[in-house]
Order: structure tokens, then C-alpha cells, then sequence
């Protein structure tokens, strides 16, 4: 899973703001869900094919009491409609961020897509910074591309 410093870091990037949407494609443990929500006050939904995953977000959401502005959908990233974010979040491999640009395309312009540590195969990022995670000790690449996204 992404580091959790990485995570406050890419919501920093992506100029998440209480009024953005949110939404974090294979969500995990909902962790960048939950910060979006705990840290900024903006709706915020994770996409999960992984039911445990799915099952123990929800418990997490619970937990920090976050339901009015978080939640978690059993659904496949590569058919969800993104169209209501305002920020896409990812930590995903090449192959499947390429498979997502059609989707991605389709966001409103001024929308923010950030990727923990992959490239989005031949589009030219915004912005690309480099980290180290006190929390891991290990460095780490965040990319941001607004939509409309440039082709390499």
C-alpha cells in the first residue's frame, strides 16, 4: 500500500480542496479514501475488485466515522465511470494505467489524475516529484497530469 506521508502528499499534489471529489481507483484499505475525507472534508469513493479489501475499508470508514463523506463500491475500474471526479488517484502498474487513459480522457478538464510511483504511458505528466518516506525510509514518485492530458 501506498505509505501514508506518500498519500498526504499526492492529495497535496492534486490540490484536493472540500469541495473536490475524490476517487481512488483499486482503493486497497481505502487509506487514500479515508485521508481525503479525515483531512480535507470532501467526498471521497474508492473503486475495489477485491471484496475482502472492500469489506475492510467499509470497517475503516466506520471506524473514523467518515460515512457521510466516504465509501467504498465492489466495482472494475476499467468500467466505472469517472466522470464525477475532480481528482483520480492510483498506485497501479503500467499495463493497467494504460488501459485506464481512455477513461481518464473522458474527465472533465481541470480534473487531476496523480499516480503513486507509474507513468501514464505516453502522456506527458505536469508535474513529477520525488520523496523519501520517513514512514518507509524509501523514495518515492508521485505524477500529476490535468485533464485534457498531453500526449507524449
Amino acid at each position: 500500500p501506498t505509505p501514508n506521508d506518500v498519500v498526504a502528499r499526492m492529495l497535496e499534489l492534486a490540490g484536493v480542496t472540500k469541495q473536490s471529489v475524490v476517487m481512488d481507483l483499486g482503493s486497497g484499505d481505502g487509506r487514500i479514501v479515508i485521508a481525503a475525507a479525515r483531512i480535507y472534508g470532501c467526498q471521497a469513493l474508492g473503486c475495489e475488485i477485491d471484496q475482502h479489501l472492500v469489506d475492510l475499508s467499509r470497517a475503516a470508514i466506520a471506524r473514523e466515522k467518515l460515512e457521510s463523506l466516504a465509501r467504498i463500491e465492489h466495482a472494475d475500474i476499467f468500467t466505472r465511470d469517472l466522470s464525477g471526479a475532480d481528482v483520480v488517484t492510483v498506485f497501479l502498474y503500467p499495463h493497467l494505467m494504460e488501459r485506464l487513459i481512455p477513461q481518464l480522457g473522458r474527465l472533465k478538464p481541470g480534473s487531476r489524475v496523480v499516480s503513486h510511483q507509474f507513468d501514464l504511458p505516453g502522456i506527458k505528466p505536469d508535474q513529477v516529484i520525488a520523496m523519501v518516506s520517513p514512514e518507509t525510509g524509501d523514495t518515492h514518485r508521485i505524477l500529476r497530469w490535468t485533464t485534457p492530458l498531453k500526449k507524449e
